[in-house]
């Protein structure tokens, strides 16, 4: 089956991906439905966890840009020994030796500062774009959180549909074993009664032994599909789930004829809203480089308290107070063409920016237009097949019928199930293919948030 073969190679690469997670000390028993089971995927899987710390980090990050804007206020202090006091040369005139230096020490030999500095942007242009940027950072982490989800709510659900598809399966290969085990009593009681060869037994176990061992094989790929669907909503492996939701549940009618008045929908995809969100960072980029060709006002100041002494026990005993304020005014004149060369550079990553965002809405709308073509055909092939289920199990009964009146072969019933098992096998490959369409179709039309 193609299903089964994907969940097996998926499951591989999560096994030597080494996906490892705390079990808890005693195995719980969770009965979910497919919507729970997406809400368990919510709060547990890795990536949806991870992206929802980066929508945090965000939330920081736009505060310590704030801060930038607000005033900053450091303090210094510092104490020196001078264990040589530095001599100075002074001119023999000062001392009445003319021609001569004279060697003069200044200063004492403690010295100690304590200060506050303040400073205030109160103009500067890549602080408001920065501002800006920061705040768009947030919405872009929030998007790509929303985008963790969607996709574990795909893989959760398609997982979830392996599942029931896999039991849907050991159900039919159940009761095909039950009636097929009727047919080989039967034959091997004909056969020791006279009416059948050998031949019509042996035909007929093998049928019923390739049969069971089908099913033994169903079973184990059903137990690997419900550790996929746990892997999938971030769950410990050990831990024991039951599905409440069933097939029938699941609605599977077209209703693609509303989906195409939508011309719009794009819009309502992740991927779309991440790509604007791009677009707009890039066009704050421009913005910041333009700044630069605008000047900053800075405020500044300080206040020092400065003591010295010769003796380190009275160091502290007189203070020796300085203070100022005052601004500092930053003007660009000329900076050899690289100002203007980086906003060139910046309009050409948004017009970039730009041709990407339209070229993804012709994807988003040729990949909804797949999923609504898809979508049709997997219902069309599942009636199909639902059909031909019926008239192969109806011929069945009525091969098995003819042969128990004598005007029928057993290699007529042989064949008779060997379609019913076809009939069947196809059946469960066009009911997998129709759910994951309906799954791709509302992925597609972003009805999935």
């Amino acid at each position: 089956m193609k299903y089964l073969l994907f969940t097996a190679t998926v499951f591989c690469a999560i096994a030597f991906k080494g996906y490892a997670q705390e079990a808890p000390p005693n195995n719980q028993t969770f009965s979910f439905s497919i919507q729970e089971c997406v809400n368990y995927a919510y709060e547990h899987q890795n990536t949806v966890v991870n992206s929802g710390l980066d929508v945090k980090s965000a939330e920081y990050k736009v505060k310590e840009t704030t801060g930038i804007g607000l005033p900053q206020v450091s303090g210094t202090a510092g104490i020196q020994d001078y264990l040589k006091i530095p001599t100075t040369l002074l001119p023999g005139e000062f001392f009445g030796a003319p021609g001569t230096f004279v060697p003069v020490k200044f200063g004492v030999k403690y010295q100690s500062n304590l200060g506050v500095n303040l400073s205030q942007k109160l103009f500067d242009g890549s602080y408001f774009v920065g501002l800006q940027a920061s705040k768009t950072y947030k919405e872009l982490s929030i998007r790509s959180y929303t985008r963790s989800k969607i996709t574990a709510n795909v893989n959760v659900t398609k997982a979830y549909y392996q599942v029931l598809v896999s039991d849907e399966q050991v159900k039919l290969l159940d009761a095909n074993i039950a009636q097929l085990k009727q047919q080989v009593d039967q034959t091997v009681a004909q056969n020791k009664q006279g009416f059948v060869e050998m031949i019509d037994v042996d035909r007929i176990t093998v049928q019923y032994n390739n049969l069971v061992t089908n099913r033994e094989n169903v079973i184990r790929s059903l137990a690997l599909n419900y550790q996929l669907l746990k892997f999938q909503m971030g769950m410990p492996i050990d831990d024991n789930l039951l599905l409440t939701s069933k097939l029938q549940d699941i609605n599977l009618a077209d209703n693609t004829g509303d989906l195409a008045v939508d011309t719009a929908f794009y819009h309502n995809r992740i991927e779309y809203n991440l790509q604007q969100t791009n677009v707009k960072l890039n066009q704050l980029d421009l913005k910041n480089k333009k700044t630069a060709y605008l000047p900053s006002l800075n405020f500044n100041g300080n206040y020092t308290a400065s003591y010295q002494n010769n003796g380190f026990g009275k160091l502290y005993s007189a203070v020796f107070p300085s203070s100022y304020i005052g601004l500092s005014l930053n003007v660009p004149v000329f900076s050899g063409g690289q100002r203007l060369n980086q906003v060139r550079q910046s309009k050409i990553i948004v017009q970039k920016s730009q041709n990407d965002l339209n070229d993804l809405k012709n994807q988003l709308s040729l990949q909804a237009k797949t999923a609504n073509v898809n979508f049709i055909n997997g219902l069309q092939t599942l009636n199909n097949q639902k059909a031909n289920q019926a008239l192969a199990r109806e011929v069945l009964r009525v091969s098995k019928i003819k042969y128990q009146q004598g005007v029928g072969s057993s290699i007529e019933v042989t064949q008779a199930q060997t379609a019913l098992e076809d009939a069947d096998n196809k059946y469960i490959q066009g009911l997998y293919d129709a759910l994951v369409s309906k799954v791709d179709l509302d992925q597609a039309y972003g009805r999935i948030q």
